[in-house]
């Protein structure tokens, strides 16, 4: 077999164990998709009818609309977290140590990992975005071109923040220490304009909030969504995704081959 094809199967062997490792804990999956599920009822419910002002709007349907492509990016952060502690459970318990002795295609460990990481990602942003559904949140006014943009945003950034969360897990002791060390990818979203407009904060905040990952991803969403202005978060987003998949791709590998203490 060439190297492509050997690399095909062992990524896909790999894939199929990371799933049916999901399906049979899938605990630690839905407990990572209560928090964005609970911050958007939350918000909607609890604070809607006061935040919806702060935003221009009448009612609660108003920020019902502004905060659910935030609770989406939300939900891919804070799912991948899986994926970091997943990762640091198989270095603890040696799994990895013994995939590295085994005659199979070196990357597809790591392949297989982001893989089923990215499709479980994208599973939990579906189940949030029928909550906002289920709760009033609509996108009437979106094309099928638009609709298929977002989607490709959402599996982008799960794709690296996915890469991230692994070179987390391997640089990690433990599981608590992965799951500790990936809570940013949950805090981020809560200071950017995922929940109130970024020119309603204070100003020397209003930088750390507007330049940071996620607040272009989140305009973005909603330019597509919504049809509102994209200006240049549209850029900066993907230039976002691309550097972040890049740092967290050469920091797992990196992890991987180097031998282990």
């Amino acid at each position: 077999m060439s190297s492509l094809s050997l690399a095909v199967r062992d990524s896909s062997t790999m894939l199929r164990r990371n799933l049916l490792h999901a399906r049979r804990y899938p605990s630690l999956t839905l407990n990572l998709l209560l928090t964005p599920i609970m911050l958007l009822l939350l918000f909607v419910y609890i604070f809607g009818g006061a935040m919806s002002g702060g935003i221009g709007g009448g009612d609660r349907s108003d920020y019902i609309a502004y905060v659910v492509p935030g609770i989406l990016l939300m939900t891919v952060g804070s799912t991948v977290i899986g994926a970091a502690v997943s990762v640091a459970t198989d270095m603890n318990e040696g799994i990895i140590a013994r995939f590295r002795t085994m005659a199979i295609h070196p990357g597809s460990v790591l392949i297989g990992r982001v893989v089923g990481s990215v499709l479980q990602t994208v599973a939990s942003v579906v189940l949030v975005g029928a909550v906002g559904v289920a709760i009033g949140f609509r996108s009437t006014d979106a094309t099928v071109l638009e609709w298929l943009a977002a989607f490709g945003l959402v599996a982008l950034y799960a794709l690296a923040l996915t890469w991230i969360a692994v070179g987390m897990g391997m640089a990690s002791p433990n599981a608590e220490a992965a799951s500790n060390s990936a809570t940013p990818l949950i805090l981020l979203p809560l200071i950017s304009s995922a929940f109130t407009p970024i020119d309603s904060m204070p100003g020397w905040f209003q930088p750390i909030a507007e330049y940071q990952p996620f607040t272009p991803a989140i305009e973005t969403l909603r330019g597509l969504l919504l049809g509102t202005e994209i200006g240049h978060n549209g850029w900066l987003a993907i230039a976002w995704s691309l550097a972040l998949a890049a740092l967290g791709y050469r920091w797992s590998t990196a992890s991987f081959k180097r031998d282990p203490k």
